[in-house]
């Protein structure tokens, strides 16, 4: 049977397309494992799988001075040795890696041990964990046409991004009752990405009862960021994260207003969707992905 291993995490971003290719790979007969980090969303994500998951050390590269780097340099070298240890254990065939700063070690221990490996771009411009991967990958996947030229030469290959085929299949009713909505008003589904945005948070509660005049308002604002005056407001619901829930509020939602991260942007293009979209701020190069909301007219409020 032939092994693979997925490496990606710290967003969901990093995670939810490697899930929409589990169906995929089973069929195809691959044995799957999971290499990622132990605090982010990866490890609660794949749980749900049923796959293999194991966690190394990681450190975020920065291009800034910040005492972290000297202790993320550690944990980076730790990270590198455990994910040889993890590889020479389990001999994949293949590793593919959806990126994220927990990469980059895994990826290097990959090609010490010969293993070949596929790294996947969904940005328009690669991002340094996968500037620092490319070299040592076979292959290199990307999502937007215009990335290529930022890709090593002989390697690139268009793919777009692998979206879970779950997300068309909600019960609309079923949504609408994990929300408690009883009204016939229209419902907005908010969504500040996995880990949440105060910026739209405050925003979006800032104009509540502005918004609830008209709308029933579905707001998934990240972990510990939910506000417990609001629990009882009538025509509103709050949730950290949804993850088998999410296509019962697709499914509910006659439109959505989201932040523009790559892998949001192919999920409501799927879902045919009239959708508001976010440009990431500047912190979350926001530069990369205002171009990547212009490249998708078809999501539109």
């Amino acid at each position: 049977m032939p092994t693979i291993v997925l490496i990606g995490g710290g967003t969901a971003g990093h995670v939810t397309p490697n899930i929409a290719l589990l169906p995929a790979l089973r069929d195809a007969g691959y044995d799957v494992y999971y290499i990622g980090t132990r605090d982010g969303i990866e490890q609660e994500l794949i749980a749900r799988e049923g796959i293999p998951f194991h966690a190394v050390p990681a450190g975020k590269l920065r291009r800034y001075l910040d005492w972290q780097n000297f202790t993320d340099l550690a944990r980076i070298k730790f990270g590198f040795l455990k994910s040889l240890l993890i590889l020479a254990r389990i001999r994949p065939d293949i590793v593919f890696s959806k990126g994220g700063f927990v990469t980059p070690p895994i990826i290097w221990a990959a090609w010490l041990l010969g293993i070949p490996v596929v790294c996947h771009e969904s940005d328009l411009t690669p991002g340094l964990a996968n500037k620092l991967s490319f070299p040592f990958a076979k292959r290199v996947c990307y999502a937007f046409a215009e990335t290529a030229k930022y890709l090593p030469a002989g390697k690139a290959v268009h793919t777009g991004i692998p979206v879970r085929a779950e997300l068309a299949n909600g019960d609309a009713q079923k949504g609408r009752d994990l929300c408690a909505f009883k009204s016939e008003k229209s419902i907005i589904l908010i969504m500040g990405g996995s880990l949440g945005s105060r910026a739209i948070n405050a925003a979006v509660r800032a104009a509540l009862p502005d918004l609830l005049v008209e709308y029933q308002i579905c707001h998934l604002c990240g972990q510990g960021n939910l506000d417990s005056a609001l629990e009882q407001t009538e025509g509103y619901a709050q949730f950290e994260y949804v993850t088998d829930d999410l296509p019962h509020l697709f499914a509910a939602t006659d439109y959505i207003v989201s932040r523009a991260g790559a892998t949001a942007l192919f999920e409501l293009l799927s879902l045919q969707k009239p959708a508001l979209l976010i440009p990431l701020s500047p912190a979350s190069q926001s530069r990369r992905s205002d171009r990547e909301c212009r490249s998708f007219s078809k999501c539109r409020l």
